[in-house]
């Protein structure tokens, strides 16, 4: 079962144990895993980090760690691909209010799933999207 939506920062926080991640997005990935319950990554998020690390913003192993916890059947995250359900959910999340398309998919996906995103990007905090921060 699907329990929430990481965004990018999120996911990579969590792997990387990185201070940055909020008490309330950490507990609720614990919680997540104790429960047996997923945390979907979008697959866009993972094109994100390929070209992130490619500018040099992100450490070369963000995205093969994100992957192997991916392909780890027991691992809290579960990759979530980029459907025609998704596109369609991006309808009600407008472009003038989350003006990057990766933040709509990812709001989108959580339209979809009917989940929480655990994020702490503004913009995707100010929609009509559950998140936790």
């Amino acid at each position: 079962m699907i329990a929430a939506v990481a965004d990018t920062h999120t996911a990579l926080w969590y792997l990387f144990d990185d201070g940055r991640l909020s008490n309330a997005g950490g507990d609720f990935i614990d919680n997540s895993a104790a429960a047996g319950s997923q945390l979907a990554v979008s697959s866009i998020r993972l094109a994100e980090i390929v070209y992130l690390v490619a500018k040099n913003r992100l450490p070369t192993k963000a995205y093969a760690d994100l992957k192997a916890a991916l392909d780890d059947p027991d691992h809290v995250f579960k990759e979530a691909p980029f459907t025609v359900e998704i596109v369609d959910a991006m309808k009600q999340v407008p472009r003038a209010d989350v003006p990057d398309m990766p933040d709509r998919i990812v709001a989108a996906t959580a339209l979809y799933f009917g989940v929480p995103v655990i994020s702490r990007d503004g913009k995707i905090r100010a929609l009509n999207v559950q998140t936790i921060w």
